[in-house]
């Protein structure tokens, strides 16, 4: 009872620095951009962001944020260990990452004169570091508390923005749907917090995963909202806009192939006569994961279709055969699959995107 009090206390405190130090933060440095005054442009500012940030960002900056709650918010509560308790932390984490990642980001994208100039491409970019850092927890489900979590969030989002800023700005590498930095850093630094706490004696009952009716309930409405919300996810940062229905069109092509892709292998590898929804959502997961780098790009449908089916083989083929090496080997503890999840199909669209960079040619993309 003494440790559970104080663990309280723990969490309300730091709940309480860090709300106060980040309100002082934005009174010192953010200020709303120039689309949000209905007066002319200050010859000081970039008017540009007036015109990237105009009304067609708010519908965009509306589906990310909704698939950052409720699509990956939901993610983590399939194992009924831990249920509607990882939702509310969840929703903790975004809270708190959305404020931290204004500020990180800000000062190395939207920082002018002073200021930090935000508006509803600076929320989108921010609810994307918050993908991230929630597909980080699931490596972590279990064996870090919420005062944890906290801290891991205030490290994983400043470490977010410097491996985005060297990816997209100083390597000029375009991602626009995340394959490398929301999937691949997402899984990895979870996966590398799992193996520093890794306990050898941990109970072997809490490395079990018990699913029963309440958490393929969760599993149900996250997955629907993925493949409602995630075309829009993939296409709101494309460098440009007549890119974006080319990246809509192409994540839903790989979401449908992925998915029977599953129906494909899971039979095989599992003795249960029925597909568990749990299943389904992450090769949904995977089949968006692929479509982060080259869904901009000229994938045309069939290749869109054979890159999400090959990433929806992966989920199974690893829970299967991999995870139980690289928990016996590498000693990391992976308790939503993140490795198979979101590592493995990131990579692939990595490289899709790298080849079809390579093979590009001015005539089949025009202007671009």
């Amino acid at each position: 009872p003494e440790d559970t009090i104080a663990s309280r206390f723990r969490l309300s405190g730091l709940c309480f620095l860090l709300q106060i130090l980040t309100i002082i933060l934005f009174a010192a440095f953010v200020r709303y951009s120039p689309e949000s005054s209905s007066g002319p442009c200050s010859q000081q500012l970039n008017c540009s962001w007036k015109k990237q940030d105009s009304g067609f960002q708010h519908p965009r900056f509306r589906d990310v944020h909704l698939q950052a709650f409720l699509g990956f918010g939901l993610l983590v509560a399939f194992l009924s260990r831990y249920g509607p308790g990882s939702v509310a932390v969840s929703i903790l984490i975004v809270a708190f990452a959305i404020q931290w990642a204004i500020l990180i980001q800000g000062f190395l994208y939207f920082f002018q004169n002073g200021k930090i100039y935000m508006g509803a491409q600076s929320m989108v970019s921010a609810d994307f570091c918050t993908t991230a850092v929630l597909i980080s927890t699931g490596a972590l489900l279990g064996r870090v508390n919420p005062s944890q979590m906290l801290l891991l969030t205030l490290l994983g989002v400043t470490l977010f923005t410097l491996n985005e800023y060297i990816l997209l700005s100083l390597m000029g590498i375009s991602d626009s749907g995340g394959s490398l930095t929301v999937h691949t850093f997402g899984a990895y630094f979870g996966l590398m917090v799992s193996r520093i706490l890794h306990q050898p004696h941990m109970d072997k009952k809490k490395e079990q995963q018990d699913m029963g009716h309440q958490p393929d309930v969760f599993a149900v409405v996250g997955t629907i909202y993925l493949w409602i919300f995630w075309p829009s996810f993939t296409s709101a940062t494309t460098v440009h806009n007549n890119a974006e229905p080319w990246a809509m069109l192409n994540t839903y092509f790989s979401l449908a192939a992925s998915t029977l892709a599953t129906f494909v292998l899971s039979p095989v590898l599992y003795e249960e006569s029925t597909l568990r929804m749990v299943q389904i959502q992450d090769a949904t997961l995977a089949g968006a994961a692929v479509m982060g780098m080259a869904g901009e790009m000229l994938v045309t449908p069939f290749g869109a279709l054979a890159a999400g089916f090959l990433a929806g083989l992966m989920p199974p083929l690893g829970f299967r055969f991999l995870a139980p090496v690289l928990h016996s080997r590498l000693k990391t503890q992976d308790t939503c699959g993140v490795h198979n999840i979101h590592g493995l199909p990131g990579i692939l669209g990595a490289l899709l995107g790298t080849l079809l960079t390579a093979l590009a040619t001015a005539d089949a993309y025009g202007g671009r």
